[in-house]
C-alpha cells in the first residue's frame, strides 16, 4: 500500500481545525488522500489554506442544536467558554454519522483530538485512531492529570523528567478549575474525557521534535504504553499564491526602520478583561516603540486608553495574517499568549518573543521557551498573576535590547528548524509510524 486514506475530526475550535488542516497538507504532499471533517460555516475560511484540493476532501459536518447553544453554534468562536461542554455533547451527537463514513469511506486512519468514543467506533471498522493534539507533549506531560486539589499541581507527576517547567499557585488553581470542570452529563470531567482519548487510542501525534522535547515524548510513551509520533513543527507555508501581507499593513509596516516594530497578539480566542487590556496596551505604548497589537476588547466596553489613540500604535480588534506579519523586515519582537500555533510560526520566524501565557497549556509552552530553550522572555506578572504595564514595557526591552542571549538562542533554534531536510525527515518519520501502526 503505497497511500493511505485518512479522516481528520477535529475539536471545533479554530486553532484545532488550522492545525489538522497543516497536517493534512504535509500528508496530501506525500500522496495520501485526506477526509476532512468540518462545519460548513468554517469552510470558506480555510478552502484558501487547502494546498492539494485534488487530495483533501472538505465534508461537511452537520453540528446538531442543543438547548442551551446558540442557534448556528459550529464552533467555540460561536459560544462562550462556559457553553463548550455543551458543544461538545453536540459533537458527541455526530456518533452515528461518522459511523456511516467510517463504513463508507473504509480509511486507514481517523484522526481525532476531543472524541473518546471515536478509537472504540473506529476499532469496530478495522481503523486506526490517532488522537493527534494540538498541545505540546510537555503541555500533555504536566496538565493531563486526575488530581484533588491545585497544590498537587505545583509539583510534576511521578516520572517526570528534570525540567523548568514550575507552576505559580494561581496557574495550579486555574489549571484545576478546567480540568475538573463538568461535562454535560455531570458525571465525568474535561480532564476523564481527555484521559480516556489518550488511553484508547491506537497512537499518539504531535507537532513537535525530539530536538526540544524528546524527554516528554518518552514520559508520554512509558505512561500511556503507546507510540509518540512527531510530525516535527508543520509550520504552515507562507509562499502560496494567497499568501500576500493585506496592502493596509504592508503599508503601515513599510514606514518603519528594520526591527523596530512590536507585534503583540493573543490568539483568535483569547478576550481581555478592561484593565488587563489597557495594561498590556499602556506596556507597549510605554516601550516607545512603535506597536500592532491584534487584541480582542472587552466586551461591550470602551477600553482602549485615550493617550494610546494619538500613539505610533495601532490596536486592531479584527484577524490579521500573523505569519506574514512575523516575516516582515520592520517586526522585531512577538507578545505572545504561547499557544502552540502562535508559537511555532514564532519560532521560525526572526522576531524574538516575550512570553505572556494566559493558562492552560499557554503555560506550560512559556516555560519551556524561556525557562528551557531560553529563546524567550516570560512577562513578570504581580503578586495576584495579572500583567502590568511595567511588566509588559520590560519584557518587550529585554528582548528588543539586552537579550543578546535570549536572541543568540532563537536564531540557533529557527537554524534548527529550518535546516535543510529537517522537516521533511519528521513527516517522513511520522508517515513511516502510521504505517508500523497497521501491522
Amino acid at each position: 500500500m503505497d497511500s493511505l486514506k485518512i479522516i481528520m475530526y477535529p475539536w471545533l475550535a479554530m486553532g484545532h481545525l488550522t492545525s489538522f488542516l497543516h497536517i493534512s497538507n504535509k500528508l496530501a504532499e506525500r500522496g495520501h488522500k485526506i477526509f476532512f471533517l468540518l462545519p460548513p460555516k468554517t469552510q470558506p475560511k480555510l478552502q484558501q489554506f487547502n494546498l492539494h484540493p485534488h487530495l483533501i476532501t472538505f465534508l461537511p459536518l452537520t453540528i446538531p442544536h442543543l438547548q442551551g447553544l446558540p442557534h448556528g453554534a459550529q464552533t467555540t468562536a460561536d459560544v462562550p467558554f462556559h457553553l463548550h461542554s455543551l458543544l461538545r455533547r453536540a459533537m458527541d451527537l455526530t456518533q452515528p454519522a461518522i459511523e456511516q463514513l467510517l463504513n463508507e469511506l473504509k480509511p486507514e486512519f481517523i484522526f481525532f483530538d476531543f472524541t473518546p468514543w471515536l478509537p472504540a467506533l473506529a476499532r469496530r471498522y478495522k481503523v486506526k485512531s490517532v488522537h493527534y493534539c494540538t498541545i505540546s507533549p510537555a503541555a500533555v506531560a504536566y496538565m493531563i492529570r486526575d488530581e484533588p486539589s491545585a497544590e498537587a499541581f505545583l509539583e510534576p507527576p511521578a516520572g517526570f523528567p528534570p525540567s523548568a517547567i514550575k507552576l505559580y499557585a494561581h496557574e495550579a488553581r486555574a489549571l484545576l478549575q478546567v480540568n475538573n470542570s463538568r461535562e454535560y452529563d455531570g458525571a465525568t470531567t474535561f480532564v476523564q474525557r481527555m484521559l480516556t482519548c489518550f488511553e484508547e487510542c491506537d497512537g499518539l501525534g504531535f507537532r513537535s521534535c525530539r530536538e526540544i522535547e524528546g524527554p516528554y515524548c518518552d514520559f508520554l510513551e512509558m505512561r500511556f504504553k503507546k507510540p509518540v509520533m512527531l510530525a516535527g513543527f508543520v509550520a504552515p507555508k507562507a509562499a502560496e499564491p494567497w499568501a500576500r501581507l493585506d496592502h493596509k499593513w504592508r503599508e503601515w509596516l513599510d514606514q518603519f526602520e528594520t526591527k523596530s516594530v512590536v507585534y503583540c497578539a493573543f490568539g483568535s480566542e483569547a478576550r481581555l478583561t478592561k484593565d488587563q487590556f489597557q495594561e498590556v496596551v499602556l506596556g507597549l505604548e510605554l516601550t516607545g516603540l512603535p506597536f500592532l497589537a491584534a487584541l480582542k476588547p472587552p466586551l461591550g466596553e470602551e477600553a482602549l486608553p485615550v493617550r494610546v489613540r494619538e500613539s505610533k500604535g495601532v490596536v486592531v480588534d479584527d484577524w490579521v495574517q500573523q505569519q506574514l506579519i512575523l516575516k516582515h523586515p520592520s517586526v522585531g519582537c512577538f507578545v505572545t499568549h504561547c499557544g502552540s500555533g502562535s508559537l511555532s510560526e514564532a519560532m521560525v520566524s526572526e522576531c524574538v518573543m516575550a512570553a505572556a501565557p494566559h493558562a492552560g497549556d499557554q503555560v506550560i509552552n512559556a516555560r519551556v521557551a524561556a525557562g528551557e530553550l531560553r529563546a524567550a522572555v516570560e512577562v513578570e506578572r504581580d503578586g495576584d498573576g495579572l500583567l502590568t504595564k511595567e511588566g509588559v514595557a520590560e519584557a518587550v526591552r529585554m528582548v528588543m535590547g539586552d537579550g543578546r542571549e535570549v536572541r543568540e538562542n532563537h536564531a540557533k533554534l529557527r537554524e534548527l528548524l529550518l535546516g535543510p531536510g529537517f522537516e521533511d525527515s519528521y513527516m517522513d518519520g511520522f508517515v513511516r509510524n502510521l504505517f508500523l501502526l497497521l501491522h
